[in-house]
């Protein structure tokens, strides 16, 4: 028996074909496109190396605040990531010895092919910060995506940026309504963590330039 190509046969033959889904993958490491992304949403800081915060892989956007930072190397109060430390920097007794904030977190970035994914990892911060995902350009041509991503996203005050190899495009930009600067337990935290792998990557920094001085 002879079958037409492109028509199925037997007893399923009345199920239409599914339509091929488009090769979805970001073209560039997240590494190479964070830069891109902090230019293009014009948040102020360096975007710092992919981290665990909150339980999810996200890249900070964080700038160093000169005058906090320099006193708290007077005063000796280096980044404190126990939580349970900061929690008590709350606490009305703590008023006037605590120490500043070091950082400004501009936001966090999440890299990710699929959208929930990537929104499930980027929607905790945007509470405390700016919030953005970024998915691969080939996302435009899936139904899931269009029908569902952007008015998720836009409730959740994250924005939502596409990538391919050639451009980066901001599908729409959002902000929370809620944002609380770290004037919460998590917001501190969150920052003294930040704060902790700024310097970290200052120092690292520094190194490598005078490693190229020396060659």
């Amino acid at each position: 028996m002879s079958r037409t190509p492109g028509h199925a046969t037997g007893p399923h033959s009345d199920v239409l074909p599914t339509r091929p889904r488009p090769e979805v993958d970001l073209a560039d490491p997240p590494e190479s496109l964070s830069e891109a992304v902090v230019s293009v949403l014009g948040w102020r800081g360096v975007a710092l190396p992919a981290m665990t915060l909150l339980g999810r892989r996200v890249v900070p956007v964080a700038e160093l605040v000169p005058e906090a930072h320099a006193e708290r190397l007077c005063l000796g109060f280096g980044p404190n990531t126990d939580r349970t430390s900061v929690a008590t920097w709350t606490w009305p007794e703590m008023a006037g010895r605590v120490p500043p904030p070091a950082v400004r977190l501009s936001g966090v970035i999440s890299f990710a092919r699929h959208w929930r994914t990537a929104l499930g990892s980027a929607a905790p911060f945007a509470r405390h910060c700016g919030a953005a995902m970024v998915l691969p350009a080939a996302v435009h041509g899936i139904d899931d995506y269009l029908d569902n991503a952007p008015g998720r996203a836009r409730r959740h005050g994250v924005s939502v940026l596409t990538a391919d190899e050639h451009t980066l495009r901001i599908d729409q930009t959002a902000w929370a309504d809620t944002v609380s600067p770290g004037g919460s337990v998590t917001g501190r935290w969150l920052r003294e963590l930040v704060y902790e792998r700024l310097i970290a990557h200052m120092v690292r920094d520094v190194a490598d330039r005078r490693g190229c001085l020396a060659d």
